[in-house]
């Protein structure tokens, strides 16, 4: 099993608003490690999320998606506390800007033995997300279950999705972050996160950062339109993004990516401590490749839509 830790939220996305006209906003189920347990699942994979979803009219929003997916609500009971929420809107070059609503919400109803409690008896990988590091209170409850599980034995990886506007304190976040670094040996970010980071520093000095670290075995970079590098200790790998011949937008690409890099990791049988970091120069762009697919399908609608395995490999020929 796959088991994905982190937020879920529902995004109240603004429309084009005329002028003295009331504000329209549409609700969407969303969060980086929530979309990515749908992809998994989508992609043939046993998935759970450890994540608690709450009882509103949201959350039941958020609890449909991931049954009809088959993933596994690790924390079955619901929380009374009210979801997070992203309200977005648009300026008038058509740039999104977000706010978020997370006080005492839903996904951070959490507690040590809650989630120790949750998590199954056996699973392969743990997938963390962004948003356990940017408050302190919330980084104490989970730094002590992921280190944990990765005493256990358990692989780990992490996809930071760093998301300045939502944290008030840069410095604790990015030493929070850095621990959680420290446990992981698969990492997934975008030069975007590297820039926020440390814009002093080039790509290749980020990644030679993080392969420096104790357990990192394999960094994946995402450069938008211009596809995805993955590093390893010994071998490098870039490929293209795959383009859908209609496109929708690039919600949860990113996380369709992680999905499938994931699966194609388990499909290898690389996804072990040793065999992550030993894949050569070839397996490592088969890897990029399979990633860049689920990506690129999910690209094919508006929202996040992560394709079946069926639908990937029936596209991996043209790359």
């Amino acid at each position: 099993m796959f088991v994905v830790a982190g937020e879920s939220l529902v995004d109240l996305v603004a429309a084009p608003q005329e002028a003295g006209q009331p504000l329209i906003m549409s609700a969407h189920p969303g969060g980086s490690p929530y979309n990515c347990a749908i992809a998994l699942a989508q992609l043939g994979n046993e998935s759970g999320f450890l994540c608690p979803i709450s009882t509103d009219t949201f959350g039941d929003l958020l609890a449909e998606p991931l049954e009809a997916a088959g993933v596994t609500q690790l924390i079955a009971e619901r929380s009374t506390a009210n979801t997070t929420l992203a309200v977005v809107t648009r300026n008038a070059r058509g740039l999104p800007s977000y706010a978020f609503y997370r006080q005492g919400t839903a996904e951070r109803d959490i507690s040590v033995e809650g989630l120790k409690a949750a998590l199954p008896g056996r699973f392969d990988l743990l997938q963390i997300g962004g948003f356990l590091p940017i408050e302190a209170e919330d980084f104490a409850v989970w730094s002590e279950v992921v280190a944990g599980v990765a005493a256990a034995g358990v692989v780990i990886s992490i996809d930071p999705n760093v998301r300045p506007s939502l944290i008030p304190d840069f410095e604790g976040y990015k030493a929070r972050l850095s621990a959680f670094l420290d446990l992981a040996h698969i990492v997934k970010v975008s030069d975007e996160d590297l820039g926020y980071l440390d814009p002093e520093l080039s790509v290749e000095q980020h990644v030679a950062g993080l392969l420096a670290r104790p357990n990192v075995e394999l960094v994946v970079v995402t450069f938008g339109e211009n596809g995805s590098q993955g590093f390893t200790r010994m071998a490098r790998a870039r490929v293209p993004v795959y383009a859908p011949p209609v496109f929708g937008d690039t919600v949860g690409a990113g996380d369709s990516l992680m999905a499938g890099i994931l699966t194609a990791l388990a499909d290898r049988g690389a996804l072990g401590k040793g065999a992550i970091g030993a894949l050569d120069a070839e397996a490592l762009e088969a890897v990029l490749k399979f990633g860049a697919a689920t990506a690129g399908l999910n690209c094919a609608h508006i929202g996040c839509h992560p394709p079946t395995r069926g639908e990937v490999e029936a596209v991996l020929g043209q790359f």
